[in-house]
């Protein structure tokens, strides 16, 4: 049994849930989520709360039963409040700004990387600190790792793309001796 699946969410004032043949809509003061679950866990929308339950037993579905209920609660908090993500660009000649709909990025190379924003997103930078924030936490998440994976902190001087509540161990450079 899912601790996760068992729990019952609440919808907040302003929001609105539907669930028709597998496909998951809620609506919010910023904006609508839609995605679609396996038949085999049924969503019962009813009375300001969503339940979900398993239609067979059988592994995966009782997998699937926690991750939905997680992913419906997402999405739920995702058009109430947006998710942020934020990035510290860190290194001597690193910068960050954003243009129009490309963020662009100096990070030491023979070129500058430009990067795509999604449409979805709200992307920002100012003083090398990227701010991304948006209503779907999977496309903020990969976006952020995306844009991370450019230029990794490495561990001798810290230099790179980290997040900003990441910790990078620190290692001793070379002994003189």
């Amino acid at each position: 049994m899912s601790r996760i699946g068992k729990k019952i969410i609440e919808i907040p004032a302003k929001t609105e849930v539907t669930s028709l043949s597998g496909v998951i809509t809620v609506k919010g003061p910023l904006g609508t989520l839609t995605k679609t679950f396996k038949p085999t866990v049924a969503v019962a929308v009813a009375d300001g709360k969503v339940t979900l339950t398993p239609t067979e037993h059988t592994l995966d579905t009782l997998a699937l039963w926690g991750t939905y209920s997680a992913h419906v609660q997402s999405m739920v908090n995702g058009v109430n409040k947006p998710f942020e993500k934020k990035l510290i660009v860190e290194g001597i000649g690193f910068k960050s700004e954003v243009k129009a709909t490309d963020l662009h990025l100096a990070l030491g190379f023979s070129h500058p990387v430009k990067v795509a924003i999604p449409a979805t997103l709200k992307v920002t930078a100012e003083k090398n600190i990227i701010t991304i924030s948006g209503i779907d936490s999977a496309i903020v998440g990969e976006f952020a790792a995306s844009v991370r994976a450019y230029k990794k902190p490495e561990p001798y001087k810290g230099k790179g793309i980290r997040y900003s509540d990441e910790v990078i161990r620190r290692k001793q450079g070379k002994k003189s001796v």
